[in-house]
């Protein structure tokens, strides 16, 4: 579904990517591991249309995604959770959830013209989106109303993956699911990542917690210095004694 190939590129002159190349299926939950610096967050970046590279393709279900703006990458199907959730302070948990789906484009008529729905509508239309994130968050729901900036830090990732799930996503991109999270919190988010792939929307997740990663993962890449060093299967990556060592402190 997800063919990133040959993708190099960074920050001006500073090359930050190396010939990239990774994809994620349908149904996948794909981890993307490496230390920090590693160009993790530059790739997802690119993959959502915020930094051009200097060479390569991103092909997503047919579409190529490089030279897309970042609410054409959500239009065509790709939402990201960025590395420090980005939420809308000052704005309430529901208001934060609406502008998640504000990408979301409908037909219109049978030859499926694409039109902008008009703010009533469009409210009424992404209720039963807003109902199925406050399904798979119950805290979200007790604090619809309440504004997201005084929410905990595991509450902001929740909406954080809530939002992006607004745009009815085929690929979730989520980067630093654990970051400065409680360990009971991580395991809550992570167990949810498969139930999203068997429901149809498949996973990349940059994760430091690689071991909680890999454990959902199908499979999973390793990126160091901007390169793919290691990939394969999760199980034969957790048994990796080189990933081990330099991971999960064990060999």
């Amino acid at each position: 579904m997800l063919t990133a190939a040959g993708v190099s590129g960074g920050y001006g002159r500073v090359t930050v990517l190396h010939d990239v190349t990774l994809s994620v299926g349908p149904g996948e939950v794909v981890a993307l591991l490496g230390a920090n610096g590693a160009g993790k967050s530059t790739l997802l970046r690119v993959i959502a249309g915020e930094l051009r590279p200097s060479a390569g393709s991103v092909d997503f279900a047919g579409t190529e995604l490089i030279g897309l703006r970042p609410e054409q990458v959500v239009g065509a199907g790709v939402s990201l959770v960025p590395e420090g959730r980005r939420m809308f302070a000052g704005l309430t948990v529901r208001e934060n959830l609406l502008l998640g789906g504000y990408c979301r484009r409908r037909s219109r008529g049978s030859g499926g013209d694409r039109g902008v729905l008009t703010h009533s509508r469009r409210k009424a239309d992404l209720g039963p989106d807003i109902d199925r994130v406050f399904g798979l968050f119950p805290r979200l729901a007790q604090r619809a109303d309440q504004a997201a900036g005084r929410l905990s830090g595991g509450e902001q990732q929740m909406a954080a993956i809530g939002r992006a799930l607004m745009a009815r996503p085929r690929l979730l991109m989520i980067d630093e699911l654990s970051q400065g999270l409680a360990p009971t919190v991580v395991d809550d988010l992570i167990d949810l990542l498969p139930a999203l792939a068997r429901e149809g929307t498949a996973v990349l997740l940059v994760e430091q917690d690689v071991e909680s990663a890999l454990a959902v993962a199908s499979r999973g890449y390793v990126l160091e210095l901007g390169s793919i060093v290691r990939e394969g299967p999760a199980a034969a990556l957790l048994e990796d004694p080189s990933l081990t060592d330099a991971y999960l402190g064990r060999g």
